[in-house]
């Protein structure tokens, strides 16, 4: 089960607003910028556009880069000066390259974000604050591949430290945690991926008890005219 809090859940909201995001959008605002300045420089005895003091050109200039980056190429105020095509070329060429690498950084870090914060498998959980119970065969199953989960002596103070954002992630036996997202726990979290380990649950009595067969009976029964499917459907919130 993992959590559906803001700080594990993912977010395309809080990746763009992450600070690796904002940098490259700061970084390409002042490209454009600059670009735009320099064919302010070369441009501005030229065409009455960029006409103008240092100050009162900035956000021309500004538009008129962008305008070539967005468009490809020159719509309108095609630099009339030496410097100004030839500077123009260059940047009809590298403006392809430039946005194709500014796309390619946020659609990485949007993948990134998303495989970091999901849980489909088994290896998703390496690296990620887990917690089972102490002695359960969930917790002999993380001990096996070697994943450090934190053990609990019951199951209330588990699921208290997961709604309080100290677990990523709780394994444990499946009916249990569905039967808890099923009856308030879908506000903190959700199961994710397939069963790790299927395991069976069995009623334990004595050898010489009478009640063997009568429930061995019962739940046959139970099974062929779909009580149990329905049992199980009310408490767990699937088929079996």
């Amino acid at each position: 089960m993992i959590p559906l809090n803001p700080e594990t859940k993912f977010s395309i909201f809080r990746t763009i607003l992450s600070w690796e995001i904002l940098l490259a959008v700061l970084g390409a605002f002042a490209v454009l910028l600059a670009v735009g300045m320099l064919m302010w420089r070369f441009e501005r005895d030229e065409q009455e556009y960029f006409d103008k003091p240092a100050r009162q050109a900035i956000f021309p200039a500004f538009w008129w880069a962008l305008n070539l980056v967005v468009n490809g190429g020159f719509e309108e105020r095609a630099p009339r000066s030496t410097m100004g095509r030839f500077f123009g070329v260059i940047l009809v060429v590298t403006s392809l390259f430039g946005v194709s690498i500014f796309v390619a950084q946020i659609t990485a870090a949007l993948t990134v974000s998303a495989i970091e914060s999901s849980v489909s498998s088994v290896n998703d959980l390496y690296g990620k604050r887990v917690g089972t119970i102490e002695g359960s065969t969930a917790e002999a199953f993380l001990q096996n591949r070697e994943l450090n989960g934190r053990g609990y002596n019951d199951l209330d103070t588990m699921l208290g430290a997961f709604e309080d954002g100290e677990l990523d992630a709780v394994v444990f036996d499946s009916p249990i945690l569905a039967y808890y997202v099923l009856t308030g726990g879908a506000k903190f979290g959700q199961l994710a991926g397939p069963t790790f380990q299927h395991e069976s649950y069995g009623i334990a009595l004595p050898s010489d008890s009478e009640w063997i067969e009568p429930i061995n009976q019962s739940i046959l029964k139970f099974r062929e005219d779909g009580t149990y499917a329905e049992i199980y459907l009310k408490w767990f919130g699937e088929s079996p």
